[in-house]
């Protein structure tokens, strides 16, 4: 009597490599979601600021409700709070530790768990999205450009290019940086931005030489072409593409040159 040998042993070799990323991308979004700081970072804060400046004259946004105007640029900053802060700080303790070291010697090659913190990254935003639309909406908000197959377009185009962006600067930073310095550097930086972006600030509240400046950073590009199309209705707002796309080319272009694993 011959017995089959080998039907029950397992194959060996990975995984294929779609499967690696997947399960790499749901890794890291679990624990995102699991971290107080970062969900503080990426979904409470902005959440606070919304209803806090949509609820109380602090700002002056203008003429209509204080809402149409927020609305874009707090989803402009949940973007640039998951896609640049959270990622760099994340990452950067990960490179401290060894974590990307190990990593990096496993099958999952490097640009997969690249593409991996990138999914994880873009999960993440679409539940802000959705959380962050929905207390809009419940405030009064009126998305004008939004009911349009070129305003939807617009948006995703617009929060892609954001996304690539900052995921670009993020990682360039925490590459390159020692994790404390990427802490500092990552919270200043989105102080700053939060202030001067364009977020809940107009830019002609700082003049023209000011506006002119600030409004090529990538969180006023998005936050105003954001704001072009669901406040006034407006197109395709190709100058803010055009700015976030030299932003993503040169953030990802040089995170991919001078990431350093170690």
């Amino acid at each position: 009597m011959t017995t089959a040998t080998g039907t029950y042993t397992p194959k060996p070799g990975a995984a294929p490599l779609p499967r690696m990323i997947a399960a790499q991308a749901a890794l890291e979004t679990r624990m995102l979601l699991r971290n107080g700081e970062q969900l503080l970072l990426t979904v409470v804060i902005p959440t606070l600021l919304l209803v806090l400046f949509s609820s109380v004259d602090i700002v002056d946004t203008g003429s209509g409700k204080a809402v149409d105007f927020l609305a874009p640029g707090i989803l402009a900053l949940a973007v640039m709070s998951t896609a640049f802060t959270g990622q760099a700080i994340a990452t950067g303790f990960e490179r401290r530790y060894g974590v990307l070291k190990r990593l990096a010697s496993s099958p999952l090659p490097r640009w997969g768990l690249m593409a991996a913190k990138t999914a994880s990254v873009l999960v993440t935003e679409i539940l802000q999205v959705i959380l962050l639309t929905v207390i809009a909406l419940a405030l009064g908000w009126s998305p004008h450009g939004a009911g349009t197959s070129t305003g939807v377009l617009a948006v995703l185009l617009l929060l892609a290019l954001g996304t690539a962006a900052f995921s670009g600067l993020g990682l360039l930073m925490a590459g390159t940086l020692k994790a404390e310095a990427t802490l500092a550097a990552a919270n200043l930086v989105f102080l700053l931005l939060l202030v001067g972006g364009g977020v809940i600030v107009p830019l002609d509240k700082f003049g023209s030489t000011g506006q002119e400046i600030l409004g090529l950073l990538p969180v006023s590009a998005l936050s105003d072409g954001l704001r072009d199309v669901l406040q006034h209705g407006a197109g395709m707002p190709w100058k803010d593409l055009g700015i976030l796309a030299v932003w993503a080319v040169a953030g990802l272009g040089a995170a991919g040159r001078f990431f350093r694993w170690e």
